[in-house]
């Protein structure tokens, strides 16, 4: 196996940058006080907490009061699609077949409790359809949610969130935005673009595991799915992780005092990495938007490789022996062994090759794309079609 391991795998998780190591060690020594306690030690954690939450407000363009703490996007995501049905009397919910897992299974869920769900229809290659959206806004007279992530995480299409949020807005619906896969990554403002609800993991920006948070636009009183404390002024319960807090606020300074340059380094990859796949493999499908810069994230390719369908299952293992990590897609759904389901929705005539999808970062090398490029060639002429 490669004694340096190539990692194309940042759209499941990144590595934590050396300073937010840093900061959530200084915190671990310095700071350990709860943030609930009146103390010195407590007034210093809450501090850091409130430091922390402003610090992402002024990045986002909202205001610290609309930034809440969680465990994760997950976490962020079922809280405001369930607490929108039970505290804002939502009665529908428009969302796609493709979202992450973390809307549909709530969706679902919620759709057993009487909550009618509409599905959008897509354009070409998974792109959302706005002339349906239109058509089902102007439809009914329901309070309705509508629940659209902004960068896919299997195949990298982007939602056009300004218009969506315009027309949500014409037709007085809320709108909640899955952002995991774009925080860090793309510029949003939430003073020009008017989301209702969006949720963010930090350990896809280069922070840490196990914290991320939920924008809730002023106005909308959401009522705590975790209950047992006034943390988070009384909307989760549960002593605020400060270490994992401060390492994500210190993760997203990093990203937005860089933003610019690390989107050309990364664009820069992904063409790079395009250009020579269509030369050493001919036969390769490009999924999705990822041809198009300005219908997809700059950091996703997802492809279908021609090999045999019986190597669906190999072809991760053989790349993983030659030190090469990449996807099938989503990492919440590594363990299922069949064909991705955002795939078979997009293309639900074609008899689909394995796929796999590679994600990059502004750190990866132009040689490691060779690198997995040779290997890879070399895995498709073993196992033809």
């Amino acid at each position: 196996m490669n004694q340096n391991p190539i990692y194309f795998d940042h759209a499941a998780t990144t590595f934590p940058y050396p300073e937010v190591i840093d900061v959530m060690k200084e915190q671990l020594a310095t700071a350990y006080g709860n943030p609930s306690s009146s103390h010195a030690l407590g007034r210093k954690s809450k501090a850091l907490v409130e430091k922390a939450r402003r610090s992402i407000a002024q990045h986002l363009g909202c205001q610290a009061k609309e930034i809440f703490f969680t465990s994760c996007g997950t976490e962020a995501d079922a809280w405001v699609l369930q607490a929108a049905v039970r505290d804002l009397g939502v009665q529908r919910i428009i969302t796609s077949s493709i979202e992450h897992q973390a809307v549909l299974a709530n969706v679902e869920q919620l759709s057993k409790q009487n909550i009618k769900v509409d599905h959008l229809k897509y354009e070409i290659d998974g792109e959302i359809s706005l002339a349906h959206l239109k058509k089902l806004l102007e439809g009914s007279d329901q309070k309705t949610l509508v629940s659209l992530m902004h960068v896919n995480n299997e195949i990298g299409n982007l939602s056009p969130i300004d218009e969506i949020a315009d027309l949500c807005q014409e037709h007085q619906a809320l709108f909640h935005c899955d952002a995991v896969q774009s925080i860090g990554k793309l510029p949003i403002d939430l003073g020009q673009t008017q989301l209702d609800f969006l949720a963010a993991s930090a350990h896809k920006f280069h922070g840490p595991k196990g914290v991320g948070f939920a924008f809730i636009r002023e106005g909308h009183q959401l009522q705590p799915m975790i209950l047992g404390g006034e943390q988070e002024r009384g909307k989760r319960a549960g002593t605020e992780n400060v270490t994992l807090i401060t390492g994500m606020a210190k993760a997203l300074d990093i990203k937005f005092d860089n933003l610019s340059e690390d989107r050309q380094k990364v664009l820069k990859r992904k063409h790079y990495f395009i250009n020579q796949i269509k030369k050493a493999i001919p036969g390769i499908i490009f999924n999705g938007n990822c041809l198009d810069d300005t219908k997809s994230a700059d950091h996703i390719v997802n492809i279908r490789i021609p090999v045999k369908e019986t190597q669906e299952g190999m072809l991760l293992f053989k790349m993983d022996l030659n030190g090469i990590m990449s996807s099938r897609g989503s990492a919440c759904q590594s363990g299922a062994q069949t064909t991705s389901y955002v795939l078979k929705e997009i293309y639900p005539q074609e008899d689909l090759l394995p796929n796999l999808r590679f994600s990059f970062d502004a750190s990866n090398t132009f040689e490691e794309i060779d690198h997995c490029l040779r290997e890879l060639k070399s895995i498709v002429e073993q196992n033809p079609v």
